[in-house]
């Protein structure tokens, strides 16, 4: 191995995380492009039940999201060493702590956004599993990063390609 492919430093290892509507989906595979990780959108890790309650309307409790956080930092996990972005809701310190507890180096983008903005994203999405009437719910659980925690808040009022731009000048990754 030569020395710079010693030296070579993971990808970074992150989580585009907000409500339904913030962009998770677009803006975590922008941002996995730009960083040349892979992507994976963590509604594809969901079971069946979760996919199946939600599209009737109703909140998923923490029973419910246990299996699926699991799955999300297992998908985390066998990423660590090349690096990888992941977008989850992560709405509570607890399942943030939960992806956490797969891999200590997972950092969080938490996409922000006003709920009128976000309300109207959702009014404009077809086929997406989640009903916009869930949003409220979604709001009322989100617990904003603690200071001690890795990551970062971008406001959505913005091109996804500001976004990523805003991430990559903020980080220095690239």
């Amino acid at each position: 191995m030569s020395s710079s492919e010693s030296s070579k430093q993971p990808g970074p290892l992150l989580v585009a995380m907000g409500v339904s509507g913030s962009g998770k989906t677009a803006v975590g595979s922008a941002l996995a492009r730009r960083l040349r990780v892979p992507f994976v959108d963590g509604d594809d890790l969901h079971p069946q039940a979760n996919v199946e309650k939600m599209s009737r309307g109703e909140a998923l409790d923490d029973d419910d999201r246990r299996p699926w956080l699991d799955a999300v930092g297992a998908w985390l996990s066998a990423h660590e060493t090349g690096g990888g972005v992941v977008a989850c809701s992560a709405l509570k310190r607890r399942y943030r702590d939960q992806l956490r507890q797969h891999s200590d180096r997972v950092e969080f983008v938490h996409l922000h956004g006003d709920r009128d903005l976000i309300a109207a994203r959702q009014a404009d999405r077809s086929g997406h599993f989640m009903p916009s009437s869930l949003l409220t719910s979604q709001l009322r659980t989100l617990e904003q990063l603690a200071p001690d925690e890795a990551g970062l808040v971008i406001d959505v009022d913005q091109g996804i390609d500001d976004i990523v731009q805003e991430y990559v000048d903020r980080t220095g990754a690239e």
